[in-house]
């Protein structure tokens, strides 16, 4: 008799009933991960968007609203800024991809002239004009006319950027001397509206709608910045290193708001207009919110519904920061501060339908 387990039947069966049990086992564990389909990717992360208060927003809250910005494949997240020194360093931060801005900041910085500490050789650009400027020269009850500013202070966001220098000028060609009133940074527009309103200060240049929220209250509109003749106020910026990194997203952004400024431009969605801008302003009430609409869509100031970033606007920009800013340096080309090729690709495909 031998002893060779190998050569018994009933031993090689039962071998075999194992073996197919573990098979079958193994394939439990290892067959449902195999079959497990792939993740799906990540979703692209959403623009970052920074800007100041204002009604200038109107098109990317409309854009965001309507669903535009994702029709052209970018998501948008909009922030707001206290000042624009904040909102310059958050860009070279890697806090955001986007500002809505003065050129004006963008000039300063590129030209060693603003007030936040930056590295060497920035690369801001503007891609997108949006608005003139929307300025006017409010001041409190008691302060009537310019003669009436002797002694007072006055309010800009910085000194050395953004529209400091129209309050300059507007001071000088009234006949005043800058001796003549105090000037202080007070950040953004909404900051200085609401100090305005509680008396911190006599004065500061404000963008629509805040202008007309204090002339409701009493104060009084001096001037606006249209009587220094065309002006280019907000743009959309970007560093150049980003948009050449992220060229599909930009392109998709400005498509977005394009489809978004034709949509609050169009009459028949007025009304909805006016509601957005009531649902998104502090203080703003139905009347005003007509009002507001009709200053932003002045058939000579107020958008930019092209996007265009004019070069004769520039100058005026380029005038006052010659004029006003330190260190002294002659400012004359638009074209070293803008990329305009951006706005050209996105323009050669139309906008998609309204929802």
């Amino acid at each position: 008799m031998t002893a060779h387990i190998a050569g018994d039947p009933m031993t090689t069966i039962a071998f075999l009933r194992i073996a197919a049990l573990a098979g079958l086992a193994l394939a439990a564990i290892v067959g449902p991960a195999a079959a497990q389909p792939a993740p799906a990717a990540a979703p692209p992360r959403p623009l970052r968007v920074i800007a100041f208060e204002g009604g200038h927003n109107l098109p990317i809250w409309a854009a965001q609203r309507q669903g535009f910005f994702e029709d052209n494949g970018v998501k948008v997240a909009l922030s707001f800024t206290p000042s624009s020194v904040v909102l310059v360093s958050g860009m070279f931060d890697n806090k955001s991809d986007i500002a809505c801005l003065a050129i004006d900041n963008v000039i300063a910085y590129q030209e060693g002239q603003g007030e936040a500490k930056i590295p060497d050789n920035p690369d801001l650009f503007a891609f997108l004009g949006i608005d003139d400027g929307l300025l006017s020269l409010a001041t409190a009850p008691a302060v009537k006319r310019f003669a009436d500013l002797k002694g007072k202070t006055l309010t800009v966001d910085a000194m050395t950027t953004g529209y400091a220098f129209v309050l300059r000028e507007l001071i000088q060609r009234a006949g005043l001397k800058e001796s003549d009133v105090q000037l202080v940074s007070a950040g953004g527009t909404g900051n200085r509206y609401r100090d305005l309103v509680a008396g911190k200060h006599d004065g500061t240049l404000l963008r629509t709608p805040f202008e007309l929220l204090v002339k409701d209250r009493g104060f009084h509109l001096l001037a606006t910045g249209d009587s220094l003749g065309p002006y280019l106020g907000t743009v959309a910026a970007a560093r150049r290193s980003w948009a050449h990194d992220n060229e599909a997203a930009l392109i998709g952004f400005i498509r977005g708001y394009r489809a978004g400024m034709a949509w609050v431009s169009d009459p028949k969605n007025r009304a909805i207009a006016e509601a957005i801008l009531l649902a998104n302003t502090k203080d703003m009430t139905p009347a005003l919110a007509k009002r507001s609409y009709d200053a932003l869509f002045a058939p000579r100031t107020g958008f930019l519904r092209d996007g265009a970033l004019d070069p004769a606007r520039i100058k005026t920009v380029l005038a006052l920061r010659s004029k006003f800013a330190e260190p002294k340096k002659p400012l004359d080309d638009p074209a070293k501060y803008i990329d305009a090729s951006y706005r050209d690709k996105a323009l050669a495909a139309p906008p998609p339908a309204g929802h």
